[in-house]
């Protein structure tokens, strides 16, 4: 997780206020370290379907209680933002389509830059979230047993709505394709002064 907790770091220094809005890793790693190892590894619903979450000791229902909130926590948060940042993409996309002079289109590339930095920052924050959970939730797996809350925990990990990131994905790539067309063109060929001054003879 060194290369997790970098990116974390990264993020809590440049948006301090998004620091309360990571997994509570260390406290599911504290709940996890109460479940009787294997306590509950060999056990199967009488139906034989393998469910046995009636059945979980207090210390594992206390782990997955906890792991469901922090799931809320972070799908909220990030849909959240995420809405906030479609509203913000259209509206800089408008401004940037009506602009008038010099110092507003600096004003604008700017803002989108701003803009197109946060919305990076979300996609680490998705991505550290989602090592944070799948390293916790296979930790757990490997304390319960093969039988365990693994089994559903995992598919809901994989398929949450912050690791759903192709509208972030897409609203990135729209800052950038305006940063693009309010950036003058390059020429490809710049001429050095001794070559025109060599035209000009």
């Amino acid at each position: 997780m060194k290369h997790g907790k970098k990116h974390r770091a990264e993020v809590a220094k440049s948006l301090p206020q998004w620091e309360r809005k990571f997994t509570a890793y260390k406290a599911l790693k504290k709940k996890l370290k109460l479940i009787n190892p294997h306590s509950n590894g060999k056990r199967r619903s009488r139906s034989g379907s393998g469910s046995n979450e009636g059945n979980l000791p207090t210390e594992d229902m206390d782990f997955t209680l906890l792991l469901n909130r922090e799931l809320d926590k972070i799908n909220t948060f990030y849909i959240d933002k995420e809405e906030d940042y479609v509203i913000r993409f259209r509206e800089l996309k408008i401004r940037a389509e009506k602009m008038h002079g010099n110092e507003e289109m600096l004003q604008v590339q700017k803002e989108i830059l701003d803009f197109h930095s946060e919305m990076v920052m979300l996609l680490h924050y998705s991505v550290i979230n989602f090592a944070g959970l799948i390293k916790i939730v296979k930790k757990h797996k490997k304390r319960t047993g093969a039988y365990s809350v693994y089994s559903s925990d995992m598919p809901r990990v994989l398929q949450q709505p912050f690791f759903s990131t192709g509208l972030l994905y897409n609203l990135i790539k729209g800052c950038e394709a305006i940063l693009d067309r309010l950036s003058p063109p390059i020429d490809p060929y710049p001429q050095s002064d001794s070559t025109i001054e060599d035209n000009h003879i």
